[in-house]
């Protein structure tokens, strides 16, 4: 329900994207003319939008500000230590906190996996280059390893215990996207460049 007050949405009325660390509020303002900005507050996302967006534009603008405010929090790498923190979490909030891994760390020599996971040892490496990419990106290959610590392989009961990740198709795409990009061929610059 929105607030005649403040025009603030409820969790009762807002459309169910978040990140998967926290809950979005959308706040709409009159004074705000075309401008959209977001910061977190505790365990929230605030998004501040003009009054006069419609909810598609809302919709957009929350999906572009998450994005940036991950964008901007990612430039911090995580260490490992804050790596298996994450991997905790997700492990509670996705699959039931069945997925306990003895070990989460980055590794320089993946170059061309995002991640990978051996089930006999506990043991998920994450490739340093997901360091600087969207948190739900980066949240995506580290709870699909997860996974892979409760079903090794691919099949059907893989990719149901994913199902409850919203952004499993972005983060995909996203990824998909950075290996075609890397196949490109890289013209020469420009002379005078």
């Amino acid at each position: 329900m929105r607030s005649a007050r403040t025009g603030r949405r409820t969790a009762t009325d807002r459309p169910p994207r978040a990140s998967a660390t926290s809950a979005v509020e959308v706040r709409r303002s009159n004074r705000r003319s075309r401008t959209v900005s977001a910061y977190r507050e505790g365990d929230r996302t605030i998004v501040l939008i003009p009054a006069r967006m419609s909810k598609a534009e809302e919709q957009r603008w929350v999906n572009v500000m998450l994005d940036k405010l991950a964008a901007q929090e990612n430039r911090h790498v995580l260490g490992d230590s804050e790596l298996a923190e994450r991997a905790q979490r997700l492990s509670a909030q996705f699959l039931g906190g069945r997925a306990r891994p003895v070990s989460v760390r980055w590794v320089t020599n993946q170059n061309t996996r995002w991640g990978s996971c051996t089930p006999a040892e506990g043991s998920i490496r994450l490739s340093h280059r997901l360091q600087g990419m969207p948190e739900y990106v980066v949240d995506y290959v580290l709870l699909h390893e997860l996974a892979h610590l409760l079903v090794p392989g691919h099949g059907p009961r893989f990719w149901q215990l994913l199902e409850s990740y919203s952004r499993t198709e972005r983060a995909r795409g996203y990824l998909e996207g950075v290996v075609a990009a890397d196949r490109l061929p890289h013209l020469p610059a420009a002379r005078g460049e």
